[in-house]
Formats: structure tokens, C-alpha cells, sequence
């Protein structure tokens, strides 16, 4: 698949492209990134992107001309879905990583100071995107984490599938608590049942761990996902240890 990223500073893109899981990706072909500055659409010698807000306020608005300008030079077909990187957008999750990943092409508007003309929320893009409560400087550090962890959906990026349909939030659960070399560190040991080569009772432990963690830091997230009866034995089992180790 394809990503575009419009944004004033693609310089911050670098480093993340030739690092890790996105390079080796970018090298086999399977997922190419492409980084277009917004100043390159811009009118007049300063080559201006953003202007004063209407109403009188703080701060700086980025003006609907460059941005319009940049997309319609970019999507040569309609199907193109665009967004925006905003703090006011959908918020980012694996569901939506995945329904990215399915696409053949995405164009990313990175945001900037104030924020950007709402005639480019209400007429060019498909949605907007958060990745969280909080307000950063610009959308490129907001992309870089839709790059990475779209990349994982997208086929052939992860060596082993598996484990991206393990991975925290893929079953609406926290992973499971992970262990290697050495077995005994500091007098804390690895639980007797990963070293002890039933692999039934391993897959086991590590749903009822990962349910257990999953109740304990994000309850909210087990009110949505698809509990089977033997998932839901488990929760009653780590209720009952948890009364147990009260009322000792």
C-alpha cells in the first residue's frame, strides 16, 4: 500500500522511514511512504501556508488553498480516502489500523499551530484522526505512530502474522505477560508453566493472564470484546483468586 503525508516539515520523516520494521518494508516493496511539503503548493514568494484566524484570536490557521492544492495534485482517483491529523478527529485504534491497512492508497494531512481551515474537514478529507486526548505541536508525530501501526496489518510487513493477531487490542485484550532468558532473575522467576512444555496449558495461562491484566487495567475493553464460554469461566476463576487474596 501507499501512504502520502503532506506536511511542512518532512524533514521529521527521515529517521522513522530508514529505521526498523518501515525500512525493511519500504525495501521489499510492500509499503511505500511518499512525503510531499505543503509550502510546495503555496502562493507568492514566501510560499505562505497559514494566515491569522477570522474572529481574532491566538495563534495561526493553515489556509485552504495550499492544502486543497497539495490533495488535488495527489489523488488521481476519487476512491482515495484523505485525512486529517487533528486532537478533534476519531480516535486511533487497531480497528481503524486495520481498516487503513485495507486500503490500496491513504493521503495524511499533518496539522499545524492553531489548526486548519474547517473548509478542508468539511469538503477534502474522509475523516479526521487523533491519536489521543492531548494536543501536539503537529500531525507528523501523529502520523509516524498510523504508519507504524498500519504497517502491521498490511501482508508480508511482519514476518510472523501470528503475532500481529496477538497483539495487544487485536481480540479487544491486553497481551499476556512475556518472559525470557533467565529463568530466575534477582530471585524472580519465570512462571512453571511457559518452561514446561504443555503447550495446552500454556495457551491457557497466558488467555487467563491476558484477560486478567485486560480487567484489571482496561475493563472497558472487555465489555466489547467476544468472550467465549471458557473466557468467561476464566473471569469468574480470577474473581474468586482475587476475593481469596482479600479476605487472607
Amino acid at each position: 500500500m501507499r501512504f502520502d503525508i503532506i506536511t511542512i516539515f518532512p524533514e521529521m520523516f527521515a529517521g522513522f522511514l530508514e529505521t526498523g520494521l518501515i525500512r525493511r518494508a519500504r525495501e521489499k516493496g510492500l509499503f511505500e511512504v511518499m512525503v510531499h511539503n505543503l509550502r510546495d503548493h503555496a502562493q507568492g514568494r514566501h510560499r505562505q501556508v497559514d494566515d491569522r484566524p477570522f474572529g481574532g484570536d491566538e495563534g495561526m490557521v493553515f489556509k485552504p488553498e495550499p492544502i486543497f492544492a497539495a490533495v488535488e495534485a495527489l489523488k488521481t482517483a476519487a476512491e482515495t480516502p484523505v485525512y486529517l491529523l487533528s486532537p478533534q478527529g476519531r480516535m486511533f485504534n487497531a480497528a481503524l489500523a486495520e481498516e487503513l491497512a485495507a486500503q490500496p492508497r491513504v493521503i495524511l494531512i499533518c496539522g499545524r499551530y492553531e489548526g486548519v481551515d474547517e473548509r478542508v474537514a468539511q469538503s477534502m478529507v474522509k475523516d479526521e484522526i487523533s491519536i489521543g486526548d492531548y494536543v501536539l505541536s503537529g500531525g507528523e508525530l501523529a502520523a509516524m505512530v498510523v504508519l507504524d501501526a498500519v504497517s502491521r496489518f498490511v501482508p508480508g510487513v511482519v514476518g510472523k502474522s501470528g503475532s500481529v493477531a496477538r497483539d495487544s487490542f487485536s481480540q479487544d485484550l491486553l497481551d499476556f505477560p512475556q518472559y525470557t532468558r533467565p529463568r530466575d532473575f534477582r530471585g524472580m522467576k519465570v512462571p512453571q508453566v511457559l518452561i514446561s512444555g504443555d503447550h495446552r496449558q500454556i495457551a491457557r495461562w497466558r488467555r487467563l493472564r491476558a484477560l486478567e491484566k485486560t480487567q484489571a487495567k482496561r475493563p472497558d475493553l472487555l465489555a466489547r470484546a467476544s468472550l467465549t464460554a471458557e473466557d468467561r469461566r476464566l473471569l469468574d476463576q480470577i474473581k474468586k483468586d482475587k476475593k481469596e487474596r482479600t479476605d487472607s
